[in-house]
């Protein structure tokens, strides 16, 4: 019995000194801000686009907007504020989400707190901090319609706008290879969920938002499992899951079909 105890009392010692060791490096895994390459000084080559700088208390964020260029853009036009995945920088997006900018929408790329060229730590205070912030700029455009905006997130980035989506108005909310919340992740790591720093409880998000939503997810995600985006989408009171053949970092697998998905989505909640 002695040696049991012993074996026990060992046994609880590493495992508080693992989850101790998880609650102070889960933010490098989280936000794996320093594996990403830096940043090439080139212009990106899309015509009219803005450099911002979104300034809080506490960081300098910066931002890109991309005006629409469809003729069939009105005065004021919907916009797209859109949030990136975890390993990713705003300077890869401008290219792939061109097709808005051709269906009269803008879109804004906000980056995350020490991300890029930008100051501060990502968490999810800062992140949901900077994004109202951009939200607030975006909106007292006077070429955007504030009816009409759109949070558009990927993986990480969904965490992102639905941790905006409580604090702002906005008219349609698109996921895309998404989570449920962070503490759906810790009993991969074994860990109990209190020590989560970052929830981004994207469920009860989506479980309280009055607009549509669209749900993009691959069928084979190994990164986030496809069981996530088929909670979100049964929680959630107006939703439709479009599903692809595909992983994390492939989906869409067809970016084609991909815009084809969107438009519909789009045109189906009159923000077209």
């Amino acid at each position: 019995m002695h040696a049991v105890l012993k074996y026990a009392l060992w046994s609880l010692l590493f495992y508080v000194i693992y989850c101790s060791f998880l609650f102070l490096v889960q933010r490098k895994i989280l936000f794996p801000r320093g594996l990403i390459p830096a940043p090439s000084s080139s212009e990106v080559n899309i015509s009219g686009l803005e450099k911002l700088w979104i300034e809080t208390k506490f960081e300098r964020v910066e931002a890109w907007f991309l005006p629409p260029t469809s003729d069939i853009s009105a005065k004021q036009a919907p916009a797209v504020i859109f949030g990136h995945g975890n390993g990713e920088l705003i300077d890869f997006w401008p290219q792939e989400l061109k097709k808005f900018l051709q269906l009269g929408i803008g879109v804004l790329l906000v980056e995350y707190p020490g991300y890029g060229r930008s100051s501060g730590s990502p968490s999810q205070q800062s992140i949901t901090r900077t994004f109202t912030t951009a939200y607030d700029r975006l909106v007292a455009r006077e070429d955007v319609d504030a009816e009409r905006i759109i949070l558009f997130g990927r993986s990480l980035g969904g965490g992102a706008v639905c941790a905006l989506a409580p604090n702002r108005p906005s008219a349609a909310l698109i996921l895309m290879s998404t989570f449920t919340s962070v503490n759906a992740f810790t009993a991969r790591y074994l860990a109990p969920k209190f020590l989560v720093r970052d929830p981004f409880d994207n469920l009860s998000v989506v479980k309280d938002y009055p607009g549509p939503i669209l749900i993009i997810h691959g069928r084979h995600d190994e990164v986030i499992p496809f069981s996530h985006g088929q909670n979100l989408h049964k929680v959630s009171k107006h939703s439709q899951m479009v599903v692809y053949d595909a992983g994390h970092n492939d989906c869409p697998p067809d970016w084609h079909v991909f815009w084809q998905d969107v438009e519909s989505f789009l045109r189906g909640a009159g923000l077209l």
